[in-house]
């Protein structure tokens, strides 16, 4: 960890703050990266010397092409991107709206796609780096109704992962693609939801934002693809799509 250069957008509060503090205390150079200016510059005074703040806003190709290019500026080199701007939605599948969908692809789908777009062409030069895009477990079972069109972006996110994976195994064995999928975590997640919506904070069987960061921080020391938060996630995705297959 020591000395890489991590871009991790999303870093103004949650998981992305979180991440952000442990990986600068690894000895990682961050670069935090959110639209709000003075929570990120608060974030970055807790992760010390090494940090950066870049305020951009991810559902914006240019910004993000701007984020990388001022983070070679600056260091040289992109080592990790993570892209962790996400936002819910409470509304059930038969009320979703044109507007709905197009607020919650663009947050949940296009940051991401634009981050690994945009990030590639540095990587591909090098035949080195780390692009970790943080889901859902909503992205593998789609439990929550009232997260309809949330589930169905964190599944359209998952195969986006799965197929540049593919796309590049071959041709640049260096780029890793990583997919990290939490469950309920402690933060504001639930009270920003468009449409409002229950406190995540205070649902059962969650964890806290750095016990997820920590699984991050894992995931670039080992450099390990697919990625749960919590024991036994793995187990329940497996049985959810094993009784789906017997019903149909």
């Amino acid at each position: 960890m020591q000395g890489k250069v991590v871009v991790i957008t999303g870093a103004s509060s949650g998981i992305g703050a979180a991440a952000a503090v442990l990986l600068a205390g690894k000895g990682a150079r961050v670069v935090l990266v959110a639209r709000r200016g003075d929570v990120l510059r608060a974030v970055a005074a807790r992760c010390g010397k090494d940090a950066h703040v870049i305020v951009a806003d991810m559902t914006r190709r240019e910004d993000v092409r701007r984020v990388v290019d001022d983070t070679i500026s600056l260091f040289g080199r992109v080592d990790v991107w993570v892209n962790n701007v996400g936002r819910g939605i409470t509304r059930a599948p038969s009320e979703l709206t044109d507007e709905d969908i197009d607020d919650i692809m663009r947050v949940n789908v296009k940051s991401t796609l634009y981050g690994i777009q945009e990030v590639l062409p540095h990587f591909k030069e090098r035949n080195a780096g780390q692009i970790i895009n943080v889901s859902s477990m909503l992205g593998r079972i789609p439990f929550a109704t009232q997260r309809s069109a949330y589930n169905g972006a964190k599944h359209f996110l998952n195969a986006l992962t799965a197929n540049f994976r593919e796309e590049f195994r071959q041709s640049h064995p260096g780029i890793v693609f990583s997919l990290v999928s939490p469950g309920v975590v402690r933060t504001e997640f639930g009270l920003n939801a468009i449409h409002g919506g229950a406190d995540s904070r205070q649902f059962p069987d969650s964890q806290s934002a750095e016990e997820v960061a920590a699984v991050i921080a894992n995931v670039i020391e080992t450099r390990r693809t697919d990625v749960y938060t919590r024991p036994g996630s793995h187990a329940r995705v497996l049985s959810y799509f094993t009784g789906f297959g017997e019903d149909a």
